[in-house]
């Protein structure tokens, strides 16, 4: 798909302002934020900031910058969050409720319950989410991200 950004694409409302996001990383080539819906708590969305909807859409010079996002912030979710380690995932088409190219990078910790693909998700209470995305966004700062 093209990099034309849609009216009602509720990924790129948020990059400029008019939806709001817990975000976590805003630098010239990507956007990250905290899932609204998150499988744990600290689950990030990563995003190329030119909208293309899939993986095989995003041109290739855009995939370096892309996925060293992906890396960073699966680098410091750990640390930050104290959890053991991550998951890493894009869909493509299926299962992409939002039509925005975007890789989750999920918290894990050892027998959090989360098995094969049918994951509960969970709320953030009232104020909750933005005490994430400051932790986050504190760890990428320190690591000279």
């Amino acid at each position: 798909m093209t990099a034309e950004k849609p009216t009602d694409c509720v990924f790129c409302q948020m990059m400029s302002g008019e939806q709001p996001a817990h975000v976590v990383l805003d630098e010239p080539e990507v956007f990250a934020f905290l899932d609204v819906r998150p499988l744990f708590k600290g689950h990030v969305l990563v995003i190329p900031r030119q909208h293309h909807v899939t993986l095989p859409d995003l041109p290739a010079e855009q995939v370096g910058p892309f996925f060293a996002a992906v890396q960073r912030v699966a680098d410091v979710l750990p640390a930050a969050l104290d959890a053991h380690g991550t998951f890493v995932a894009v869909n493509n088409v299926v299962s992409q409720t939002v039509h925005h190219l975007h890789a989750h990078v999920v918290p894990r910790r050892r027998k959090d319950g989360l098995r094969g693909f049918f994951w509960p998700r969970q709320k953030y209470a009232d104020g909750e989410a933005a005490q994430y995305a400051q932790r986050i966004a504190a760890a990428l700062r320190a690591s000279g991200s």
